[in-house]
């Protein structure tokens, strides 16, 4: 401190016995100076301030200390020490912006606050401008969903092998990271099989609308790789065995919402898909397609215009993508919402359609 107390006499007084409010208005008061002369200051110059602020800081108030993180967020030649100093404070609106901005803040700083700290910080280290994957490994590890998305979304952000596998994993049951990944402009051939290979297939539809015209050939080539005939094979799907068992049941007047529902939950594909049929009125063949089209819409018409509810036309969506895969909680939600949403009156109309149509097609 011998060369800052001699720029700034009164400092070891103000270090040792100034008052919270005289230690701010010191902070502020050195930190103007530095802002003004930066741009000219050569390496002796800055770690000057570095030691001065760092000493000042130690006693300060939380509102000070994040007054100056904000100040000097931004600033290529900020004090190194004073930044990292910042950057570990556990209270996120001192290191918030230190983590997301500061040119100052090394790779083995981030890795450190990533690892040691909670989601705030590690939110905040998703937005940086660029992030190598030494930190990127740690989030994708430690993010929670929002955090995970976000930097899967930063367009500086790289990730290692590992970690794109990671956001592969936590993207099977997350349709809108599993769209966030297959957008990124620096995905592999390979990572983009894996990652279509664990989606369902509405979300693959919508990364394929939503892609640029040469990912759309990746896509569609990968797809190819991935699903073979997987038409073919829906086809020859046998319901006769289950729809005897469905129509004994109806006769003996044991077919209800909750027989479905156990269908739905034992993912006894055909025997549910016939019990719909039965209930709704609509062939089997229909509610098939219905069911596995690419969106979950007809089967929210479908509970609702025969009364079902919300639970188990929620293990109905989740029928539709097999054993051991489960939708987003983001889908789940939007499907609730427009589940509760949809009119009875609608859902009856649209099914006295279905059933009119197939009807004419009889004839």
């Amino acid at each position: 401190m011998a060369a800052a107390s001699s720029l700034f006499p009164e400092l070891d007084d103000i270090v040792r016995n100034g008052s919270p409010e005289a230690r701010a208005a010191a902070i502020a008061r050195i930190s103007d100076l530095f802002l003004r002369g930066a741009a000219h200051f050569e390496a002796q110059h800055v770690a000057i301030f570095d030691d001065v602020l760092t000493g000042l800081i130690s006693t300060s108030e939380r509102e000070a200390r994040a007054a100056l993180a904000g100040r000097l967020s931004e600033l290529g030649n900020a004090p190194p020490g004073l930044m990292r100093h910042l950057a570990r404070e556990d209270e996120i609106k001192i290191a918030g912006p230190v983590l997301s901005r500061s040119p100052q803040i090394d790779d083995a700083t981030l890795v450190e606050v990533a690892r040691m700290k909670g989601q705030a910080h590690l939110a905040a280290i998703s937005t940086r401008a660029t992030l190598p994957t030494v930190v990127t490994d740690v989030i994708v590890r430690r993010g929670d969903r929002d955090i995970v998305r976000a930097v899967a979304q930063n367009s500086g952000a790289r990730f290692s092998a590992s970690g794109y596998s990671g956001l592969i994993k936590r993207a099977a049951d997350d349709g809108i990271l599993a769209l966030t990944v297959g957008q990124r402009d620096d995905i592999s051939p390979s990572s983009l099989k894996d990652l279509l290979t664990n989606s369902v297939d509405i979300v693959r539809r919508r990364l394929r609308e939503a892609a640029k015209p040469d990912r759309k050939v990746a896509i569609s080539k990968a797809m190819v790789e991935i699903s073979g005939a997987p038409k073919a094979q829906l086809a020859q799907r046998d319901f006769a065995p289950a729809q005897r068992e469905i129509l004994a049941l109806h006769h003996a007047g044991g077919l209800d919402e909750a027989a479905l529902l156990r269908f739905s939950r034992e993912h006894r594909y055909e025997h549910a898909v016939a019990a719909l049929s039965v209930m709704s009125g609509v062939r089997i063949s229909s509610v098939d397609q219905l069911v596995l089209g690419d969106r979950y819409d007809p089967i929210l018409i479908l509970g609702k215009s025969i009364g079902l509810e919300w639970a188990t036309v929620r293990t109905l969506i989740v029928l539709r993508l097999g054993p051991g895969k489960t939708p987003s909680a983001p889908d789940i939600e939007e499907a609730r919402v427009n589940f509760e949403r949809l009119s009875p009156t609608t859902a009856v109309r649209v099914l006295a359609f279905w059933r009119a149509r197939e009807a004419a097609k009889s004839v």
